[in-house]
């Protein structure tokens, strides 16, 4: 463990789809990349599919519905993971030509930092956000 704190990172974020087949093609359009991971559930279908992204790799995963874990909810709700996007308008007019819906319109906080929120064709909530501090903190690390 570093430091005093028991979250090092986020690891991996992953969303529940219906339609596997139709969430994978969805996101390797919206991300420019295809997964390069896939596991099978045990009927041999694919039952998960991940992408690495962005500046860190981090992991998005995508689990096939029939996976959800019994009594969890299919309504959008909860916490939200914000991904850092240089140009948030671009990024939502991007997301809802492809069909996404707002969740949470633009807004712009204090000390520059913009957030908005969509769903997904698939019901999960995918936020997006102008982080000064990511910047920073890039910088910092590729320095």
């Amino acid at each position: 463990m570093s430091g005093n704190t028991i979250l090092r990172g986020m690891a991996t974020v992953t969303y529940f789809a219906d339609d596997l087949e139709a969430a994978t093609r969805w996101y390797a359009e919206l991300l420019g990349v295809e997964p390069y991971f896939e596991f099978p559930g045990p009927d041999g279908k694919p039952g998960y599919r991940e992408f690495r992204i962005g500046d860190y790799q981090h992991e998005l995963g995508l689990i096939d519905g029939r996976y959800r874990p019994g009594g969890a909810s299919t309504e959008p709700g909860g916490a939200v993971l914000f991904w850092h996007v240089d140009d948030v308008t671009a990024a939502l007019e991007k997301l809802m030509s492809m069909g996404a819906k707002e969740y949470e319109p633009r807004v712009d906080r204090p000390s520059g930092f913009i957030t908005a929120s969509v769903l997904d064709p698939f019901g999960n909530v995918l936020g997006v956000m102008y982080n000064p501090h990511y910047l920073e903190i890039l910088a910092a690390a590729k320095a």
